[in-house]
């Protein structure tokens, strides 16, 4: 047998228990320290994998891998959705590139394009992947020599063949007759409903693991051709020169408007005729995220497109380019003052904050621009733009979001503003401790409210799945174990007619 057959087969058995491992930890929600030894679980099989078979394409990025532990593990260090959907994100790219870049290019010095293509080969193998393995990488003739191993496959082929036709029709059938139903139910004490999950959660997860195998240990000479179709066209300094200075004129316009109310701030806004702090802020903000979103794709295509030939084209784009991103950063600042009046006056929900966090994120990478593509140094910058996303993202997990939320819309609470109950009960556990600690400084109406919220969600002596484990939700309810006195006492303490949470 071919040291290509024997790896694809081992790789489907990989699959297979990693499969039937998904289905015992991540059937399970919410997600918690279940993906992070899942994941931990996949990584050391693709390393044992690596050395048993001793496959070369998979060690260039093998460090790779530690940011997927470390973002595995902020899911049972975090319970925040949005959190988790960062974490999520930053497992896929750190699993992306940490399987060999097309045309080898090392992972500091890659472009942004090898990034992209990096994304889309092993999306391309986790979708397909399994196929190459059973169609391709696995020659059955080989296998089908090896004697009594031949009946043994040909009897789990036929047992492969007919499970899920067994399984489809024999639903059906208890579908269509209930006597049916009961006699199957009676004889085989089979919950059909939950078998179809546990097999469809074991096929997904086999699926996906083989597919990523497939890709990160024998794929990897996919897109060599792709790569040089990505740039058709070029693009000469006059027609570069003349989308940046428009958009350069363009952004001076808007910065001279700003100047005066970014200087002015709170004061100017309320007495300029028909503009309000909603108007100004809430109209205003999120639109001017989108402008420094777009910028930087627009000045990396401006650079990638421009005709190289002539040290002075670039010169000029240089020059361009700098004077739209000091403008920029007026602007952002704008978006930053218009946020924080907004805030004063309506509170701090997560959309506002990782909107914010957002726009910090876009100073930094165009700073890193400046830096990098502007001095000539463009193959750094992806690197940099990375791992700033996953340091931002590292940093957010630190500072909490939803404590740094409830405390702000408490203290401006204690300042007279209102408390916006409704929101408090959407947010995660991250969230529960800082809310019974400052509890004493809401009004009595909304401290009921709070509190009964709190009780209902978080009640002490709820049964929590270890596998849903997380620091977060462990804090949480040891704060509620240990206030729930105090908690019920809140509850039934609050001023008639108070609203119900």
């Amino acid at each position: 047998m071919s040291d290509r057959t024997k790896l694809a087969l081992t790789m489907i058995v990989a699959a297979l228990i990693m499969g039937a491992l998904g289905d015992l930890l991540l059937r399970q929600t919410p997600w918690g320290i279940n993906i992070l030894l899942w994941l931990g679980a996949l990584l050391a099989m693709a390393t044992i994998l690596t050395k048993w078979q001793r496959v070369p394409n998979a060690q260039p990025h093998r460090w790779m891998l530690l940011p997927v532990i470390f973002f595995g593990a902020c899911f049972a260090w975090r319970d925040s959705v949005g959190l988790k959907f960062m974490d999520a994100v930053a497992i896929l790219v750190a699993m992306a590139l940490a399987s060999p870049l097309p045309g080898k290019a090392r992972i500091h010095l890659a472009s942004l394009v090898d990034y992209m293509l990096a994304g889309l080969v092993t999306s391309f193998y986790a979708a397909v992947g399994p196929l190459f393995l059973i169609f391709g990488d696995v020659r059955w003739r080989e296998v089908s020599r090896e004697g009594w191993r031949r009946q043994a496959l040909a009897i789990g082929r036929g047992v492969a063949l007919a499970t899920p036709l067994l399984l489809l029709f024999g639903v059906l059938f208890m579908s269509a007759d209930a006597v049916f139903n009961v006699l199957v139910r009676e004889t085989l004490h089979i919950n059909v409903k939950r078998l179809f999950v546990h097999a469809f959660v074991i096929a997904s997860c086999a699926w996906i693991v083989a597919g990523y195998l497939r890709g990160h240990l024998i794929g990897g000479e996919f897109p060599q051709e792709v790569r040089g179709l990505l740039k058709p066209l070029s693009l000469g300094i006059v027609e570069i020169g003349i989308v940046l200075a428009f958009l350069d004129v363009l952004f001076l316009a808007f910065v001279i408007v700003q100047v005066r109310y970014l200087f002015g701030g709170a004061p100017l806004v309320g007495i300029t005729p028909g503009l309000t702090y909603a108007g100004y802020a809430r109209r205003g903000f999120f639109e001017l995220v989108a402008v420094a979103a777009l910028v930087l794709p627009l000045l990396l295509a401006a650079h990638w497109l421009l005709q190289k030939d002539q040290p002075r084209h670039e010169h000029i784009f240089r020059a361009l380019a700098g004077v739209q991103i000091l403008l920029l950063f007026v602007i952002m600042a704008s978006a930053i003052e218009r946020m924080r009046l907004y805030t004063d006056q309506f509170g701090l929900t997560e959309q506002r904050l990782y909107a914010t966090a957002c726009m910090g994120w876009l100073a930094a990478v165009f700073v890193w621009f400046a830096v990098t593509v502007l001095c000539g140094r463009r193959e750094r910058f992806a690197f940099g733009a990375m791992l700033a996303g996953f340091l931002l993202i590292s940093v957010l997990h630190a500072i909490n979001p939803d404590a740094v939320i409830v405390r702000t819309n408490i203290e401006r609470a204690r300042y007279g503003h209102s408390f916006d109950v409704r929101y408090a009960r959407a947010l995660s556990s991250d969230a529960v401790p800082v809310l019974i600690a400052h509890l004493p400084e809401l009004n009595p109406q909304d401290r009921s409210a709070v509190a009964a919220l709190i009780l209902k969600r978080w009640p002490p002596a709820a049964y929590q799945d270890w596998r849903s484990w997380s620091w977060s939700r462990a804090q949480a309810w040891e704060a509620v174990r240990d206030h729930a006195v105090m908690l019920e006492g809140m509850t039934h303490a609050g001023l008639p007619g108070s609203p119900s949470p």
